[in-house]
Order: structure tokens, then sequence, then C-alpha cells
């Protein structure tokens, strides 16, 4: 596994990381198997790809357990990221950034994960019913309280990371990014690079569709939530999978998959760019982690560049 460092002041790690909401959230619910993903989180510590993300949202609240049952005896060889700041009741998701939530949601995702600090913790998404600088203020005082190392914010704006930069150092910023998911390449990742920050793209493989796994939308299980993505429309399908064709004719000429592919591609728009895939399969992991060796040629990221927008805006 090739490594970078998380920013320009973070601990060192893999290219690629391990998202792990798919093992007990969203997606599909039949294939959850906690056993099987205690196993592929500990592979992905054997592969290098030690950056291992979850949030205390995912489960709810179980995702997290799951975690510190697969890291229990290899606490140092993960850097460790969690969240904060969603919360789940009645009537769904719903948003809490008051200093007194963050801080109870830091000591309740130690308890879960069954350790003493967190590596990066992120501000899940900002609340726009709270100042950003006082749920950042929180934050920063869990850092200097020696739970936290490192802090980071999700689904945000580069002005919203201005005002964090101007409480406390935002270390990183994850964003869905994707050859399916683009926006972020305007400007959040530029400014990103500019100021040595890591960026973490999550659904990385455009929710699964750049995996090459689906054909058409019925392939989806019932149950699984992106059956009711835009996205995922017949309509927005066809179109959607022409452009998964043109990367699998990228990916033939290295002998790679269109995932490594499509992630290779993100792995050439800086130096802190740090994927983090999700799957519940070591098959997947494995070639994820391989991605990290894909060098694609200038012609390749030029043509992966030009290739049309996507049809169906995801949902955050």
């Amino acid at each position: 596994m090739r490594n970078t460092t998380l920013g320009k002041n973070g601990p060192v790690v893999g290219r690629v990381g391990l998202g792990t909401m798919g093992m007990s959230f969203g997606y599909d619910p039949h294939g959850w198997d906690d056993d099987a993903s205690v196993e592929v989180i500990q592979r992905a510590l054997d592969l290098g790809v030690n950056l291992i993300d979850t949030a205390d949202v995912y489960g709810p609240f179980t995702n997290e357990e799951l975690v510190g049952r697969a890291l229990k005896g290899r606490r140092d060889e993960v850097v460790l990221s969690t969240k904060g700041g969603l919360v789940v009741d009645e009537n769904g998701l719903g948003l809490n950034g008051r200093p007194e939530h963050l801080s109870a949601a830091v000591d309740a995702s130690l308890q879960r994960l069954g350790v003493d600090h967190i590596d990066l913790y992120f501000l899940h998404r900002v609340d726009p019913a709270v100042p950003l600088e006082e749920s950042w203020g929180a934050l920063a005082e869990q850092v200097k309280a020696g739970k936290i190392r490192a802090l980071g914010l999700s689904a945000v704006t580069v002005e919203q990371v201005r005002a964090a930069e101007a409480v406390y150092e935002v270390a990183a910023v994850e964003s869905e990014a994707s050859l399916f998911t683009r926006d972020a390449f305007a400007d959040v990742l530029p400014y990103t690079v500019e100021r040595g920050i890591a960026f973490l793209p999550f659904s990385p493989l455009g929710r699964g569709l750049l995996t090459g796994a689906f054909s058409k939308p019925a392939d989806l299980p019932k149950d699984d939530w992106r059956s009711t993505q835009p996205r995922f429309t017949e309509e927005a399908f066809t179109h959607n999978k022409a452009i998964v064709d043109a990367v699998a004719a990228v990916a033939e000429r290295h002998d790679a998959t269109t995932a490594q592919v499509a992630l290779a591609w993100l792995l050439t728009k800086g130096e802190y760019v740090v994927p983090i895939p999700g799957t519940k399969t070591e098959r997947y992991l494995v070639q994820n982690a391989q991605a990290a060796a894909v060098d694609l040629t200038a012609q390749d990221i030029a043509e992966l560049d030009a290739l049309p927008e996507p049809m169906g805006a995801p949902e955050a």
C-alpha cells in the first residue's frame, strides 16, 4: 500500500481507507454480518488500509461497537475516524450541533469504540441552528482534553471551512466525490489542496455504480435505500451506465477494474486525497486497496476528466 499523510500535519495513512457505514447502516440490510465485517476490518489493517472511518449515527450506534470489536489488540495500527452531530429520532435523521450534545457524543463514541482517544473526529453535518464557531469550539475543547487528536468537517462549503479555521485547525474535510459527484472539485478540493488539509471522498464509487456490479436498477435489493435515489431511476441509469462503460475502457488498458480506475483517478487530485470506499467483502477490499498501485497516464486522466455529467443528483 502506498502511503501519504492525513494532511500536512497528520499521521501516515494508506492512500485508500475503509468506510464502514454499509456494514450496519443503509444499503442492503440483508447483507449485514458482524463477524464477516470484523474480519474485513482486520484484513484491511493487514493490507495497510489503516484509516478506518465510522460514525456514531451508523446503525444507529452499533457501527462504532463493531469497529471497536475489530480493533481490539490492534489500536496502534489504525488511524481511527468517527463523526458526531447527527441524531436519530422518530422523525428520522436530524442535526444537533449544540456544544453540550457534541461533548456527550464524543464520550459516547469513546465508550462504544473502546478507546481512550479518537484520531480524527468529524462534525458530521453543520447544524444551521447553531453557529459553526460554537460547535467547532466545543470540539476543540475535546482536543485540548486529550480525547481527540484532530478535527474534520463533513459536507461543507469553503466558507464554512474558513469559519472553522478561525477557531481551530481543520485537519480534514469529507465530501461526496467521485466521477459521479464532482461538485467538490470546483472549490472545496482546491481549497484543501491549497491549505494542506486532508480530503476524504466518501461514496467514491458513485454509491456502487462505478463498481460495474449493476446492469439495471432492478439489480438492487428491494430494501436497499439507493433504489429511491434519482441516479438509480431507469432513465438516469441508462445514461450513467454509458459513463461506467467509458471507465471500463480505461480499466481494460491497465488490467484493472472500473472501481480501481475510479479510485486511482481520485488519487490524482491531490497528495492528501484519501478515498474511503466501503465494502463488506474481502474481495472488494483487496481490489480497492490495489487501486493505489494503478498509475493512470495523462491521457487516461484527461479522458476521465472529460466524461459527461451524470444524471440524477445524489442525496446527502
